[in-house]
């Protein structure tokens, strides 16, 4: 995992640091020097624009600056109220702002064609929300230091980012409580399945649905039996049997008064799925459901502010999967900090939640916060959410750990649909398969 402060925790690092400040600045512009050497392809001839504020970001742009300057590179070094960039260079260093600016600032225009380095994070992008403050420029590499931002990972900061680079200058980020999820990171928490493990070793029952709508608990039950799940009980509230996946089995449920069928017979079940496709008007069922003994994901309809004193009253693992408009309804309150939020909604109702969106945060009532930030919009699609709600559930059944389980089937479910043109959210079960098959 590679960890994650905000601008105030920097602050505190950098206010630690067991070395002076003049030599974190030589190290930062020499990371910055590099990877301006990268993006112009060499040195010889080449112009490059610094805009240098008066701060720390401004001092590693100037000793980019000078570091650059010895290897031949034309530089020059503007105030970052410079009207306008020259028109004949090869890169713009973008030294103006970092993570502490607070007020909103226009950068200036930047000639078509010519790249962006930004230091530490684009001029005008807020540190910890990722949000605009004035008019940021659109980098192609942003070179941070130390540990990742939120505002790095946070749309529209992520996109107007670039491609990231973290660069050790010799900081302890060692008590970092954010941290984002790396594929290795999922490839070890994935379990293993024993010799000797049989199909109910990993059930699971969907409760969601209903007798004229089914898509949403099917694409959960395909998710939930790629991931691992080895038996999957469909329990649609109407229907006597399913009609697909072929391999998944019926439980009956009347169509209205469901509760108590729906939780009877969970002695071999490991997990339990509660909500997708569902609808409006079964609170008092859903209510029921949540008084089981089981691991339990609660998504789409399962997810009510109502239910909160039920959801912290369970000894059971909970996880919630809101979307942003779920989960503005479950906080009751609106902030512009999502991890902030995010931690102290799970706090607060002691449970694992799932804020799903460009980036997906995952907190616990205790403990790191696990962002993944690895999607892309193909994943904007009806029925994905039912795909990683499935796929929660499957992994909590085979034991791992909810949070752990949560953020897996988040990395997972976002690389499923990367750079996936036409994706439907049916595609994705089986992408998710080849995904295990290669980790």
């Amino acid at each position: 995992m590679i960890p994650i402060v905000t601008p105030a925790e920097m602050a505190a690092i950098d206010a630690a640091a067991p070395v002076p400040v003049a030599m974190l600045v030589e190290r930062a512009g020499a990371a910055v020097a590099r990877a301006a050497v990268d993006l112009l392809g060499g040195t010889y001839g080449r112009r490059v624009a610094v805009i240098a504020g008066k701060g720390n970001n401004g001092a590693d742009g100037r000793a980019a600056a000078t570091r650059l300057q010895r290897r031949g590179v034309r530089c020059v070094v503007l105030d970052p109220d410079s009207a306008a960039l020259p028109v004949e260079v090869d890169l713009v260093i973008d030294a103006a702002f970092g993570t502490g600016l607070s007020r909103p600032y226009d950068f200036p225009t930047v000639p078509e064609g010519v790249p962006v380095l930004a230091v530490d994070i684009p001029s005008g992008v807020d540190g910890l929300t990722g949000a605009r403050l004035g008019s940021p420029p659109a980098a192609d590499r942003t070179v941070t230091f130390a540990a990742l931002k939120p505002g790095l990972l946070l749309e529209p900061g992520r996109e107007l980012a670039g491609k990231v680079v973290v660069a050790d200058i010799g900081l302890d980020t060692g008590d970092a409580t954010i941290d984002l999820v790396e594929g290795s990171d999922v490839a070890g928490w994935l379990p293993v399945p024993a010799a000797t493990v049989h199909k109910w070793h990993h059930a699971i029952r969907i409760i969601g649905g209903s007798s004229t709508m089914t898509g949403a608990p099917r694409l959960a039950t395909r998710s939930a039996q790629r991931l691992g799940a080895g038996y999957v009980q469909m329990a649609i509230p109407g229907r006597d049997g399913v009609d697909g996946p072929v391999e998944a089995v019926g439980h009956s449920l009347p169509a209205s008064a469901w509760g108590a069928a729906a939780v009877a017979d969970l002695d071999r079940v490991a997990a339990v799925l509660v909500g997708p496709g569902l609808g409006p008007g079964h609170d008092v069922d859903v209510a029921t459901v949540l008084g089981v003994d089981r691991p339990l994901v609660l998504d789409g309809d399962a997810l009510q502010a109502e239910f909160l004193d039920a959801i912290r009253d369970r000894a059971a693992p909970t996880v919630l999967t809101p979307h942003g408009g779920e989960f503005a309804r479950l906080a009751r309150h609106a902030s512009s900090d999502p991890i902030a939020a995010t931690r102290e909604l799970a706090a607060s109702i002691g449970a694992v939640v799932v804020h799903k969106g460009p980036t997906t945060i995952v907190a616990d009532s205790d403990g790191p916060v696990l962002v993944v930030a690895n999607g892309g919009p193909a994943l904007a699609t009806a029925g994905t959410g039912d795909v990683l709600a499935g796929a929660i559930t499957a992994l909590l059944a085979q034991g791992v750990d909810p949070v752990r389980a949560a953020a897996s089937a988040a990395w997972l479910h976002a690389e499923a649909g990367r750079e996936q043109v036409g994706l439907v959210a049916s595609d994705l079960p089986d992408r998710l398969a080849l995904l295990l098959s290669d980790s």
